[in-house]
């Protein structure tokens, strides 16, 4: 469990930068989020205690100071520690122009973890962001230049870590990732990956296991599983017509699988998150510090 607040905008404004949503969260020891993917870039900063990041095979322990960034559509894992769990505060934005604006701060997709001294910093910016919960034009401009803050405060002196793993494995695992990401809804198998990346399908299974502790099947199950998810909360779409866009080859076997993964069918997940979802749709000016409630989450229309 966690103790969180979320401010999540459901249109935003601005096109080409934009801000997607943002939080503050304390966790309880081994609270952990994954494997997942997520459609946006979301930047994490760690305000204080002890977790782990995954990413494909590669491993990061992090602590107070540090931070790290997850890709659109990659499938990411993070645990707060047993002894000392950490609270994090995140920023997750989108457009068209976001990519280049992570080059800027010197993360990509082989540089996903930096540090930066400024965190009492980031906290006010994110805190005084979680403040504006109003739906106004004015909320939207403030939002959007708080923003800008949060990666100007990033840019300042950011010292980038280095932990690159560049092993043969490494590179296949990677590489097999991109790949389930960009041909998922194609209704690849095992043997399409292979192939593509020119190796057998033992070889495939032994350095997947070894990775990921999962196999290259439930790795791309899981995958599935997490983007149907999202269409399930997010959209209004059909449980048939998301079955086939996730790469399913129809509804019954991604019903199946789904609830497998999940433990209820697609309809019973939909139900239950769109009820949770209007139950959070409120807007409050309480200030952070004092709220006796467990969790809130607020959520801006354009």
């Amino acid at each position: 469990m966690e103790d969180a607040y979320v401010l999540q905008l459901l249109e935003p404004k601005f096109k080409e930068f934009h801000l997607c949503f943002c939080g503050y969260a304390e966790c309880e020891p081994l609270h952990s989020y994954g494997p997942a993917t997520r459609p946006n870039y979301i930047i994490h900063y760690i305000l204080d205690g002890k977790g782990t990041y995954q990413v494909g095979e590669r491993k990061y322990q992090l602590s107070k100071g540090q931070g790290f960034l997850i890709e659109p559509e990659t499938f990411t894992f993070y645990q707060a520690d047993k002894e000392e769990p950490w609270s994090y505060l995140w920023v997750g934005f989108g457009g068209s122009g976001a990519g280049k604006l992570i080059q800027d701060i010197g993360l990509n997709s082989r540089q996903l973890i930096y540090q930066c001294d400024y965190g009492e910093e980031l906290k006010e910016i994110v805190f005084s962001m979680l403040k504006h919960t109003q739906s106004t034009v004015s909320n939207m401009y403030y939002l959007q230049g708080r923003l800008y803050d949060f990666f100007s405060v990033l840019t300042r002196d950011v010292v980038i870590d280095f932990y690159e793993d560049t092993t043969k494995e490494s590179i296949y695992v990677q590489d097999a990732i991109a790949y389930i990401r960009n041909n998922y809804s194609k209704g690849i198998n095992v043997s399409d990956i292979a192939e593509y990346l020119s190796i057998n399908r033992s070889y495939l299974y032994t350095i997947f296991k070894d990775s990921l502790d999962l196999s290259p099947k439930e790795f791309l199950t899981k995958f599935r599983i997490s983007r149907a998810k999202e269409q399930l909360t997010l959209t209004d779409l059909s449980v048939e017509y998301i079955a086939y866009s996730c790469g399913f080859k129809n509804s019954l076997v991604f019903t199946k699988a789904f609830k497998q993964e999940i433990d209820m069918t697609p309809s019973q997940y939909r139900k239950i998150n769109r009820k949770e979802a209007k139950e959070r749709l409120v807007a409050s000016k309480d200030e952070l510090e004092g709220i006796g409630e467990k969790r809130k989450k607020y959520i801006l229309n354009k």
